[in-house]
This record gives structure tokens, sequence and C-alpha cells, in this order.
């Protein structure tokens, strides 16, 4: 059914955009899982609540700084680019306009939990980890935003679950078609998985994972996710001629793998090492 979707409401002078509020809310309740995981592992939660502020000042500092430094081609055909931020500085801090980056986004928010950390003397390994979980559920959330934005769609579909995209969300190329796979929700799904497995893992190998192991693990999962779902964006950044995102989350995966052998080379060597001792 071609449903044209609102991407907001007003509230008096006010736009208030349901991208917003979706952020808004996969923040809050990656913060919630967040605080119960601190609990469970014997901290007070109340500090968790401290912290997400800052991820969220860090986390769309960063995201939209990769926004600026990678932008799609659809908005280098409009003539929005790298050097239209850096000479019209008021439009690259209006986030309201749209352009936000999840790697950049993951960046800021580690340079934030690290100076949380810093001030507050925690371990940074042992709250990366405790975040972990519910940064995986916050992209899960903050996703549907793409939805109502009508963006992040893959390409033209009659696959049951398909989405209708209005005329003025399409891509020049795509201009007669109506329906395309929803790239978002595929994204959401994976995110959704990340968080349980990390949470699964946790609890399961708990005993076995050295700080910083689980934020390891996602920065293992969700680029593989992102990666693969790269294949079939119709708008992917590229620098060079390259698939920006794509080439980005091989390096992290393969870095975040390698890591996390050499970290527990020792029990890969010796079967009745710490990793297969847990159970």
């Amino acid at each position: 059914m071609r449903v044209a979707l609102p991407n907001g409401f007003r509230l008096g002078p006010l736009h208030v955009r349901f991208y917003s509020l979706l952020v808004l809310a996969g923040a809050l309740l990656g913060g919630w899982i967040a605080s119960r995981e601190a609990r469970r592992r014997g901290h007070d939660p109340e500090i968790l609540w401290e912290l997400v502020l800052w991820l969220m000042i860090g986390g769309v500092v960063g995201a939209r700084l990769w926004h600026i430094l990678s932008p799609m081609p659809s908005s280098i055909e409009r003539g929005v680019t790298t050097t239209y931020y850096l000479t019209h500085p008021l439009e690259a801090i209006a986030v309201w306009h749209g352009g936000l980056g999840i790697p950049g986004g993951v960046i800021g928010g580690l340079a934030a939990l690290y100076l949380f950390a810093h001030f507050r003397k925690l371990r940074f390994g042992e709250w990366v980890d405790i975040c972990a979980p519910g940064l995986a559920l916050g992209q899960a959330v903050g996703r549907w935003g793409n939805f109502f934005n009508q963006e992040l769609y893959g390409p033209p579909t009659n696959l049951p679950w398909k989405i209708y995209i209005d005329p003025a969300h399409r891509l020049p190329r795509f201009a007669t078609e109506a329906y395309y796979q929803p790239l978002f929700l595929y994204e959401s799904i994976w995110d959704a998985a990340n968080m349980l497995f990390l949470l699964w893992l946790a609890r399961r190998h708990g005993n076995a994972l050295e700080n910083g192991d689980l934020f390891l693990t996602y920065l293992i999962v969700y680029p593989v996710g992102r990666f693969l779902l790269e294949f079939i964006r119709l708008d992917a950044s590229r620098v060079g001629g390259i698939n920006f995102n794509q080439t980005v989350m091989v390096l992290v995966a393969a870095g975040a793998a390698s890591t996390l052998l050499f970290r527990h080379r020792r029990a890969f060597r010796h079967p009745s090492g710490r990793m297969d001792d847990a159970r």
C-alpha cells in the first residue's frame, strides 16, 4: 500500500522528528540494559546514567563528523560535500537536517567513555564491556528512524516485506521504482541479535573473558553484518571509488579478531586453558 509517512509532528513552533525520538529511545533503552549489566557486575547503576549523557554527546559529535568526512554520493551530487560543510559551519552542526554515521558515533562514544572513566577512576575495559550490549540495542532501535526518514533502503524489490519510498526520497536512477528492500530493518535485526549474543556470552563465558573482550566481540559481529549489507546499499559512501564504510568494517573486524586471538592465544594452544574451562 502506498502510504506517505510523516517524519515527525508539530509541537507549537517546534518540528519534532521521529528520527530524533527513536535515537533518544535507543540511547535510553541501551542505557537501561547497560545499567542492569552494571548492577550484575556489582557496580552502582547510577554511574551508568551519568555516563549516558557523555556517550550521547560524544556519539552525536562523532557521528556527525563521520558523515561530514564521508558524504554519500547523492549528497555530493547536490553539492553537499566535505568542503561545503567546512565552508558552511552552521550546516555542519545542523544535525536536524540529517546525516549521522554510526562508525563515527561509536568512536565518539568511546572517546567520551574514556574521559568519563578517567575522571571517575573506573576501569575503561570493564565499562566498555558493560556498555556493549546496550550499544547494540541502541543501534537496533535507532535504525527505525531511517524508516520514517525514508532512507537506508536497498535495491528495488517485490519481496513481501518491501517498503514504499516516496518519489521525493528516491535516488534519481530509481525514480520510477516504488518498492525497495528495507535495509534499515535488516541491520536492526542484526543489531538486536548482536545484543542477545553479547548478553549470552557475558553470562555463559563471563569467567573466561578479560576486560574489553565483550566489546571486541561487538567489534567483530557488527562490522561483519554491516560489511555484508553494504553490498546492497544503494547510496554507499565512497572515497577514491572504494566503499568507505565497507573497507573500515573489514579493518575493524580483522583488528578486533586478531586482538582477541592474541589475548587468548594460550587458551587456544592448550585445550585445558581458561577458554575451555569455562562451562
